[in-house]
């Protein structure tokens, strides 16, 4: 968007986010049973799918929203969640510890202080705001 979005279009897109986010997290609750306690998939497959289809389309809404998130530690660590994630295929035996690596970062990148959040490893300094907009 080149141009501030109205206040109408600022609630819509913030809601639509906040309702993005709150399905990611139901789908990370249903599923983590399946991660914690190796339960059959067949038990938690659709928390399962609702969780990578929501945090999918969160991850396309940031890197639409900003070209630089994949650089910023908020991007960065999203992608290592990811990698730990793929971890749990070749490494079952670990995955209830990497599920449960990948909530505590959840955490840290959510409530972290936004000086981490918005540091560019690129750049090797915050980057935030109007700076990259453009």
């Amino acid at each position: 968007m080149s141009q501030q979005p109205s206040q109408t279009q600022f609630y819509l897109l913030r809601m639509g986010k906040t309702t993005l986010r709150a399905l990611h997290v139901l789908g990370l609750c249903g599923a983590a049973g399946g991660f914690y306690f190796d339960l059959p998939m067949a038990l938690w497959r659709d928390w399962w799918i609702l969780a990578m289809a929501s945090g999918t389309a969160l991850l396309g809404w940031e890197v639409w929203r900003s070209r630089y998130y994949l650089i910023q530690m908020k991007g960065v660590l999203t992608l290592v969640k990811l990698a730990l994630l793929a971890l749990c295929v070749p490494l079952p035996q670990w995955k209830a510890a990497l599920f449960s690596v990948i909530v505590l970062l959840s955490v840290l990148t959510a409530h972290g202080p936004s000086q981490l959040r918005h540091y560019s490893i690129w750049h090797r300094r915050e980057l935030r705001g109007k700076e990259i907009k453009g």
